[in-house]
């Protein structure tokens, strides 16, 4: 009997601050290779940029982070095979959650929100401390400054390239789920699942709002797990490495290890 092909699926998740768009490199470099991507806003935010920027629902102020993890948990579930799934900042964290509910046929967390349990390095508290001292930041939509993104968002990124990135890219997010990642209410995973299909964390070298060390962190916590667990770093990029100058290499390389571990975990699967 001929074994299945790996999925040539892949279900892109953005992280906060961020929408769909934010992947519009990635999702015709797959594409042009051949693969079926589909990349879903959280719940509320499937509009355009500028209008987000100009106000969003006042629902998206109340949504929970398991909200959004379900929301992706249900998108899944309806499709014809396991894809592979990526997702970049708190997309990242999303992944790890639904690896650990036992979908998808492979993961990339880049630049990832770390599961419950890793804790959180000195420089992503600093970068985050405007959410975590906004007033009612845990009932707010909250927005990110130009400043805030220079800082800890796109540090590597030309100033030249600054304001015109922030406008097209940057949105509110909610800030309940910052307090809930650190609380661990929806980011809570199981050490050691044997369930899990194979994860790749990756990291960049210049990243202020997940530093590198959070992400070998977490990268040792899941490798406590016997599926295939590996790491990556990126030089010389920040937390915007998937839009910033290079975008194409963290693209292709994400992408090929993901193909090869699906690959490899359908040929385990028949043995």
């Amino acid at each position: 009997m001929p074994l299945p092909a790996p999925s040539k699926t892949i279900v892109l998740i953005h992280g906060a601050w961020l929408t769909p768009v934010s992947w519009e490199g990635f999702r015709a470099r797959y594409e042009a290779r051949g693969y079926k991507v589909i990349t879903p806003a959280w719940p509320y935010l499937d509009r355009p940029v500028a209008e987000l920027r100009d106000g969003v629902d006042p629902r998206f102020a109340k949504l929970n982070l398991e909200d959004i993890v379900n929301h992706y948990d249900a998108i899944i579930r309806a499709l014809p095979e396991k894809p592979i799934l990526m997702g970049h900042s708190f997309g990242g964290l999303i992944v790890q959650v639904l690896l650990d509910r036992g979908l998808g046929v492979a993961g990339v967390a880049i630049d990832p929100g770390p599961p419950f349990g890793v804790p959180a390095h000195p420089r992503a508290v600093w970068t985050s401390r405007s959410v975590f001292t906004a007033w009612n930041g845990w009932n707010r939509a909250l927005k990110m400054s130009l400043d805030g993104f220079r800082e800890g968002f796109a540090n590597t990124l030309p100033e030249s390239e600054m304001r015109a990135a922030w406008e097209k890219y940057i949105v509110p997010t909610p800030g309940r789920i910052f307090f809930q990642a650190v609380l661990g209410k929806g980011s809570k995973i199981k050490t050691g699942n044997p369930e899990r299909a194979p994860l790749l964390l990756t990291a960049a070298e210049f990243d202020r709002t997940i530093p590198l060390p959070m992400v070998r962190t977490n990268a040792k916590k899941q490798a406590k797990s016997p599926s295939k667990t590996e790491f990556k770093m990126f030089p010389d990029r920040s937390h915007f490495l998937c839009l910033e100058e290079g975008w194409e290499e963290v693209a292709d390389f994400v992408l090929d290890w993901a193909a090869a571990a699906a690959g490899t975990q359908r040929l385990d699967a028949a043995a």
